[in-house]
């Protein structure tokens, strides 16, 4: 599919007070976050149309990424982008991003057959080939360190998208009691000679803010760099982990449209299992740049400062912070939200907002930034309960086995259609990783009980339901762990140049 008059897309800065010129894709993706400690945003929006999804429907997942990632990133060709893309997506089991009918009303969109059963395979078996190619096309003579928090699924993800490419290096921070058996098991056991995994005393967010205490350490920048090393980030934060998730969003609604679910043009909600707000603001972006997307439905845990933040326009992190069967999104500091503020009110407001959240752990948006973020989104919680009773519900109803944060999606969804009786739109759930990543809760929402060795827990699911364990997670408690131990958060630096001297 051959793109023609494409107009050109530059980065900037979320926190950019001062005006500077926009950089390329390329330098925004090499660079993973800004020097002002602002996350980048495209200086102006692609737009879709009608003729854009007709002629998506007709090519497969990795022709849609190229196209549709052509119009963004701008400095890259459709032949690097489509070969990348099918690179990227080889590995799925099936179709990359399969849509499940669930209801009359409601689709599930699968984003976990990849080689890590969760959705950050859309976006990271991808990214590191967009990184490679960057260094070149920056003119790039160091290697990349990239630095990475997870709760749970980008590590291992983005572990496995790097492991052994060329001229870079990943290491992976995780909360040492905040992911599953099988999340952990994941990490500790990878492969790869430029991997390195390693716990953080405390929970995601303790981890997150490591990572960007790092980021911006002079003397840490300093002594990487004397060894020819500069530092990259494999979290949402990078555009380059972004924008492929821009993708599945469009590729869902050709796949809803191309089997009747929708006409074309019809508008649809979307119910987003939200943590550090990635995943959902891609939606956000695929809203802006046409897709016909009504309403965004942010769906929350226990740890549900998103859904007061929707509620209220305020944003507190000083609460207690919840341990869930869903951990992924066990995050009170949800970084996205920033690109969002920024496109809703602009750098000056937005790095002011920063700086509270900063300083004193808390903001309040404007009367206007909340009427402009409720014309789109909403925001939904479910309690630990309510997360059980969907899993159980969805297998005996629907015959659909989903995880813990799929669970907590379905519990909001519903919520949202008792308090809209009136809304006939399809609901599109973005289903985020497969049920036996949790089989210990799955188990556990479907019979009451659970192994007290997790790492059994597949296997009695499996027999339960009649349902395949899938391959990359059968057999991990045989393979040999590569990584141990934890440290404070004030410690993490000292093992980052430590891992940047081997």
């Amino acid at each position: 599919m051959s793109r023609i008059n494409i107009q050109s897309v530059g980065y900037i800065s979320t926190r950019d007070t001062k005006g500077l010129s926009p950089i390329t894709s390329a330098e925004a993706i090499k660079r993973g976050i800004s020097p002002d400690g602002g996350l980048y945003m495209p200086d102006n929006m692609p737009r879709f149309g009608i003729t854009d999804l007709a002629r998506l429907t007709k090519t497969d997942y990795p022709g849609r990424a190229a196209y549709i990632l052509g119009r963004y990133l701008t400095d890259f060709t459709e032949e690097e982008l489509l070969s990348s893309a099918r690179a990227g997506y080889a590995g799925f089991d099936g179709a990359p991003a399969p849509v499940r009918e669930i209801s009359g009303r409601e689709s599930l969109l699968e984003l976990w057959h990849g080689p890590t059963c969760a959705f950050k395979d859309m976006a990271l078996q991808v990214m590191p080939r967009l990184l490679s190619m960057s260094l070149d096309k920056t003119g790039e003579k160091r290697d990349a360190l990239i630095l990475t928090a997870t709760s749970g699924d980008t590590g291992k993800a983005a572990l496995e998208g790097f492991r052994d490419v060329p001229r870079t290096k990943i290491m992976v921070f995780y909360p040492s009691h905040g992911v599953s058996a099988v999340q952990r098991l994941q990490m500790v056991t990878q492969e790869g000679g430029n991997v390195s995994v390693l716990g953080v005393d405390g929970n995601f967010d303790d981890a997150q803010t490591g990572v960007k205490r790092i980021f911006g350490d002079p003397s840490v920048i300093s002594a990487l760099g004397g060894r020819g090393i500069f530092l990259s980030s494999a979290n949402s934060i990078n555009w380059g982990r972004l924008a492929p998730q821009i993708v599945y969003y469009f590729s869902a609604y050709c796949d809803m449209a191309s089997e009747g679910r929708i006409k074309p043009g019809d508008e649809i909600d979307v119910c987003v299992p939200t943590g550090n707000f990635g995943d959902i603001f891609a939606a956000y972006i695929a809203k802006v740049s046409g897709l016909p997307i009504a309403k965004l439905i942010c769906a929350s845990n226990r740890n549900n400062i998103l859904t007061d933040f929707f509620g209220t326009g305020v944003y507190d992190r000083r609460r207690e912070f919840y341990t869930t069967s869903s951990p992924s999104m066990d995050i009170l500091i949800s970084s996205n939200l920033e690109r969002l503020l920024f496109s809703v009110c602009g750098a000056e407001e937005t790095a002011a907002y920063m700086k509270a959240l900063s300083e004193n752990g808390v903001y309040s948006v404007s009367q206007g930034v909340r009427d402009a973020l409720s014309d789109v989104f909403c925001g939904y919680c479910a309690s630990e309960e309510e997360c059980t009773a969907a899993i159980k519900h969805s297998w005996e109803n629907c015959g659909c086995l989903v995880d813990p944060h799929t669970a907590v999606a379905l519990a909001c969804a519903g919520k949202y259609r008792a308090d809209n009786p009136g809304v006939r739109r399809r609901m599109l759930v973005v289903s985020t990783a497969s049920p036996y990543k949790f089989a210990g809760s799955v188990l556990n929402a479907l019979t009451g009980s659970r192994p007290d060795d997790e790492t059994k827990a597949a296997a009695a699911l499996s027999e339960l339901t009649g349902t395949p364990v899938p391959a990359p997670l059968s057999g991990l408690e045989s393979k040999t762990v590569r990584f141990g131990g934890s440290v404070p958060p004030e410690k993490m630096a000292d093992e980052v140049l430590s891992f940047g001297k081997r």
